[in-house]
């Protein structure tokens, strides 16, 4: 493709996503694709000659949208916020165009240069102390798998620099929330910790780890022998935002030498309002912190930024030399591919810089204090519908509600069916979709907000389709 051809291609583009932002509204929230629908209808093969960009496009809109789940329809309430603002878009667009490769700060100085810029802006927006450096990875699930094996490392002296694994040290414990991310079993798996030195740590009736029941669990473990080695805590978990108290944790940490990792991939990015920096104070005693910019905050995703207060460690563990990168300016600059796992990086810090360029930290706020007051009022209406058997399940500090719907007489496996029946009810109508999960063992409905453009006659599309479903008033609508 020529850059003539790329230009008129690119506009055309353009108006298409254009269009499709400006016309979610009207789509079901929900692809009606059923599986293995959309692979049937597609060649078995690559095509053997050019194909002129026209069948591209018509195949993109009958095909490829017809089979999307609409993450930015302003009534996706499922999973998370997972917002790519438009200026976001642009960024990301800029990565690929220029088609640049972070192997070293020589092979794309700016690429390094912007990233570190970039992060230490957030620094500063989450209110974190100036001693804290950042660095874009992926995701959430690649920060706690970096955040373990530092801690691995740190515990053990280092064995990867000479007999790997445990490195025949007492064993190794990792502890986490039984509300903690599923990754973040996965990375300790990864690490290599193995299941046996694993530690799921009750939680309080709002759904926190409990400091008491984690001092318990490490003296138990120093008891048998075993090291406190890292413990994952989370500002705003998954299933219900939960705030684990991470200044009774640190202390804990500190007096065990464990690593304090914060998973606040989601929830961090309120701490851009200085009225929500309580729901993380004692992050600055963590050893690493991630905040995911990909959900709430609006960057596209991937875009995970990793903050770490002591990055030699960090570059120990991950440092790589090989002959053909360096370069005689390595004394004076950081090489990115020792702060992650990959060697080389998309330049990510574009899409960050674009969107908090063209939206400045006011109009961020703005945005997720609008979200909190719409949290706040399904909140109210929920409470409200006391009577016609709502509850709501957890605290709300921030922008997910979790409820459930309990006719009289309906228990155990009885009101498990009933849940995932309602919620299914409104998914398949298209109107808005949830995604149910387990509290203290029985389903319930969490409803995430936050979308770039959902307003309060959202929220209320979302609860009438939501009561509708549960007390059989009526058809959801749409489909």
């Amino acid at each position: 493709m020529t850059p003539d051809e790329f230009r008129r291609r690119g506009h055309e583009l353009i108006e298409r996503i254009a269009a499709y932002r400006e016309g979610l509204a009207a789509r079901p929230v929900l692809s009606p694709v059923t599986p293995g629908g959309l692979r049937a209808r597609l060649p078995a093969v690559a095509p053997t000659t050019p194909e002129p960009f026209e069948a591209i496009w018509r195949d993109l809109d009958e095909l490829i949208v017809p089979g999307l789940t609409h993450w930015q329809h302003p009534r996706f309430c499922g999973y998370f916020p997972a917002n790519a603002e438009l200026s976001s878009v642009l960024g990301d667009l800029a990565s690929s165009g220029l088609g640049v490769i972070g192997l070293s700060w020589q092979s794309s100085p700016a690429l390094t240069e912007l990233e570190e810029v970039v992060t230490d802006w957030l620094r500063q927006m989450l209110g974190l102390a100036p001693g804290w450096s950042g660095v874009l990875q992926d995701t959430a699930s690649t920060c706690s798998l970096v955040a373990l094996l530092c801690a691995r490392e740190r515990a053990g002296g280092f064995p990867a620099e000479g007999p790997g694994g445990q490195g025949g040290t007492a064993p190794l414990v990792v502890y986490h929330s039984e509300q903690a991310h599923s990754s973040v079993v996965k990375a300790a798996l990864l690490a290599g910790f193995g299941r046996d030195h694993l530690r799921a740590i009750p939680v309080d009736a709002d759904h926190a780890l409990r400091p008491e029941a984690l001092a318990a669990a490490m003296a138990r473990d120093r008891a048998a022998g075993r090291i406190p080695c890292a413990v994952v805590a989370t500002t705003g978990t998954t299933a219900t935002t939960a705030l684990d108290p991470l200044a009774g944790i640190a202390a804990l940490c500190a007096r065990e030498g464990a690593w304090l990792h914060v998973d606040a991939a989601m929830a961090g990015a309120a701490m851009i309002l200085p009225e929500c920096r309580w729901m993380w104070r004692g992050a600055d005693a963590a050893d690493s912190i991630v905040v995911n910019a990909h959900k709430w905050l609006g960057a596209v995703f991937d875009c995970s930024v990793y903050f770490v207060r002591d990055p030699a460690l960090l570059v120990r563990v991950m440092s790589t030399s090989p002959s053909y990168l360096r370069s005689a300016v390595d004394g004076e600059v950081r090489n990115l591919r020792d702060w992650g796992i990959p060697l080389g990086r998309r330049f990510r810090a574009l899409k960050l810089w674009f969107l908090l360029r063209e939206q400045g930290i006011e109009g961020l706020q703005r945005r997720l204090r609008r979200d909190l007051a719409l949290a706040q009022e399904l909140v109210t209406a929920v409470t409200a519908a006391r009577d016609a058997g709502w509850r709501l399940l957890a605290p709300v500090p921030l922008q997910t509600v979790c409820v459930r719907h309990a006719p009289p007489g309906l228990e155990g496996k009885d009101l498990d069916a009933h849940t995932l029946a309602w919620v299914e009810r409104v998914n398949a109508s298209g109107v808005a979709y949830l995604t149910p999960a387990l509290l203290g063992g029985r389903w319930m409905a969490r409803v995430s907000l936050g979308g770039l453009n959902t307003g309060p006659e959202d929220v209320r599309a979302v609860w009438a389709a939501m009561r509708a479903a549960a007390e059989g008033a009526g058809p959801v609508a749409l489909r």
